[in-house]
């Protein structure tokens, strides 16, 4: 790693089963690293599991892209916002629901879901790819949620590749 000869770090491999909101997923998928196999409610049935933020993670994004900063909210608008989410929620899966059961096909009744929903995915990785991942995605301008996850796929190769990762740390976490 300190000579910036990635490929040692490729003969290796993990699977991972990420549970996360969709739009957590959509940022996953664009760092276009590992192999990916989703869920489909095209084939399944939807449930009603939605990500509802906590009113701590209510904030606002002041800045220009790539730039922002977050600020916290009042608690009066972060309450408001998390019982507007709910309430969004579960209008749009009752929809759904009304939708099928009428016999409207489940792949064109997923249009209603928001992109709060929580998804399934498959992740097949190397030792690179999340280095990747963990670049991106713990800046301080990335969504906090996919931040989250980006930490906890760390803590899983500090704990299972404790040398690799001592070397990603080493390289001022600058994946080869």
């Amino acid at each position: 790693m300190r000579d910036r000869h990635g490929t040692p770090f490729e003969h290796n491999s993990f699977r991972f089963h990420i549970r996360a909101p969709i739009f957590v997923a959509r940022e996953w998928f664009r760092h276009r690293v590992g192999s990916f196999n989703e869920f489909s409610m095209r084939y399944a049935k939807a449930t009603d599991d939605f990500y509802i933020p906590e009113p701590e993670d209510v904030r606002s994004q002041v800045g220009k892209p790539g730039a922002y900063s977050f600020e916290p909210v009042d608690d009066e608008l972060a309450e408001r916002t998390v019982r507007s989410c709910a309430r969004c929620t579960s209008t749009a899966f009752e929809t759904y629901e009304r939708l099928v059961e009428a016999g409207v096909a489940r792949e064109l009744a997923r249009s209603v879901i928001p992109v709060g929903a929580y998804t399934e995915f498959f992740w097949t990785v190397n030792a690179r790819a999340p280095d990747e991942l963990r670049l991106t995605s713990r800046a301080e301008t990335a969504q906090r949620e996919i931040r989250r996850y980006a930490d906890a796929v760390e803590q899983f190769f500090a704990a299972r590749m404790p040398v690799t990762h001592a070397a990603f740390v080493a390289a001022n976490r600058t994946a080869p």
